[in-house]
């Protein structure tokens, strides 16, 4: 079915200081699309039939603080990510669904074999009641993120796919001022650029830099072909002293007019670790912040992936519930962030001991959860894992939700 529920009105509106956005100033950015309202007013028409709605759905709810609309709308329907239909059964009362605060009652309501869900019973108002104290915010401060945001936030700078080369040529830490093996925050660091590249200021205020390890080659389950490199996000640093020509260069014995340039290394200033930096772990420019707005929706095409890997620094053999994996497809696959996917664990090869043979069968695939796209690369893509009922790994399949 690709009609109202392959798209969703669930923006996700992120950015790299998320924390420091408030609910009512992230919905005056993502206003509801021509599409979103299209979807809900079809489905206003009439409400959703039964049996879209969760087996559990409650007749009411009162929204709590700490709730998600991913949440309530999986309290309401099988699939949590198909809010139009949720959204679309009262259009007034629920103007703008990211704009959904805690306090207000959601009423279900069945009728000749569809359902629509109200915020007032039988006609009569309701009113949402605030605590009377000074408050420094308005009702819309207080208005429902679509998702816990600190799932997300972090991944949409950490991971990242490079080629082969990239980190080998990019700047590297080199010592600390009192030659320690592992660097912390606050320590003073220094490091060189590639030959002939020194590591300078930009002038445009921009001096912070992340810190990658060594790029690790994801590969194809299928085709066994490599993707691109991962590299391992360990840090954060900011560039106080750019390198400069040595003062005082002894020159090299038989040196010429040609001899390359010596240059004191540049001094940075450790910011953020993730993990233990050490010597010789690159440095790349952090990027301009920027908000990404997320609106979750089935593919138009027909998609099937394959995870390539778990983004993770311990090695774990299986994900789960809100962890990232990496799969097979990317943008020239027509991946987009957004994009909601049923996740399949493969079914495994096993030994018939009940056959006198002991003859091989292939055990049935079984769906497993749901996945969504949320960081796309040229041929590979970050997906955020919202629930899964086993272990996800290696090999294991996506492709369009049912």
């Amino acid at each position: 079915m690709k009609a109202i529920a392959s798209t969703c009105a669930l923006s996700v509106g992120l950015a790299l200081a998320a924390s420091s956005v408030s609910a009512s100033a992230w919905a005056q950015q993502h206003p509801v699309t021509t599409q979103q309202q299209a979807t809900a007013q079809q489905v206003a028409q009439k409400g959703v039939p039964l049996s879209a709605l969760a087996s559990n759905a409650p007749d009411s709810y009162t929204v709590r603080k700490g709730d998600t609309l991913w949440r309530i709308s999986g309290m309401f329907l099988r699939q949590p990510w198909r809010w139009p239909e949720l959204w679309g059964m009262n259009l007034q009362a629920i103007a703008n669904p990211h704009l959904i605060y805690p306090g207000q009652t959601l009423y279900l309501e069945r009728t000749n074999g569809y359902a629509r869900l109200r915020t007032t019973r039988g006609g009569t108002a309701e009113t949402i009641k605030l605590s009377p104290r000074v408050r420094t915010d308005s009702t819309n401060d207080l208005a429902l993120p679509t998702l816990q945001m600190h799932l997300i936030e972090p991944f949409l700078a950490e991971p990242l796919v490079v080629e082969e080369l990239t980190l080998a040529q990019a700047p590297r830490l080199i010592a600390t001022s009192d030659e320690r093996l592992f660097m912390s925050p606050g320590d003073e660091v220094y490091a060189r650029g590639p030959e002939g590249m020194p590591l300078v200021l930009t002038g445009e205020g921009q001096n912070m830099y992340r810190i990658f390890r060594t790029a690790t080659p994801l590969v194809d389950p299928v085709s066994k072909e490599v993707l691109g490199y991962e590299a391992q996000y360990v840090g954060k640093a900011e560039l106080r002293v750019e390198e400069a020509p040595a003062a005082n260069q002894p020159a090299a014995e038989g040196s010429t007019d040609n001899a390359p340039i010596r240059y004191t290394p540049a001094t940075l200033h450790i910011a953020h670790v993730k993990e233990e930096v050490r010597a010789n772990d690159r440095l790349l420019p952090e990027p301009p912040r920027q908000y990404h707005s997320f609106v979750p929706h089935a593919p138009a095409e027909d998609v099937e992936a394959r995870v390539v890997g778990l983004y993770t620094s311990n090695a774990m053999r299986y994900g789960t519930q809100h962890q990232v994996v990496s799969i097979n497809k990317g943008e020239q696959d027509g991946m987009q962030p957004g994009m909601v996917l049923s996740l399949i664990t493969q079914g495994q090869q096993l030994v018939d001991r009940t056959d006198p043979e002991r003859a091989t069968v292939q055990l049935p695939d079984q769906a497993n959860g749901t996945g969504m796209v949320f960081r796309v690369f040229d041929r590979v893509s970050y997906v955020l894992v919202m629930d899964t009922r086993r272990g996800v790994q290696v090999g294991d399949r996506l492709h369009n939700p049912q």
